[in-house]
């Protein structure tokens, strides 16, 4: 082998380094968002379903208050 060849081998695996490299990065990177996206959709619906039980909390407290000012306290 010469030394051009011994060369252009090395070049040619740099380069599929250097590719692998990113695609590879390119991948975590992917993963990472898909991950925080999963992590935000999933707390969005357990917020607002909280927010729907305080909701009918507070409005079952201003029933029994209305209730109690009519004078019919259950």
């Amino acid at each position: 082998m010469a030394s051009g060849d011994i060369l252009l081998i090395l070049t040619a695996l740099l380069a599929g380094v250097a590719l692998l490299s990113f695609a590879l990065l390119r991948g975590w990177e992917d993963w990472l968002r898909l991950r925080l996206e999963l992590r935000q959709s999933g707390t969005r619906p357990r917020a607002a379903a909280r927010q729907r039980l305080e909701l009918l909390d507070l409005r079952s407290r201003v029933k029994r208050l209305e209730s109690i000012a009519d004078g019919m306290e259950d």
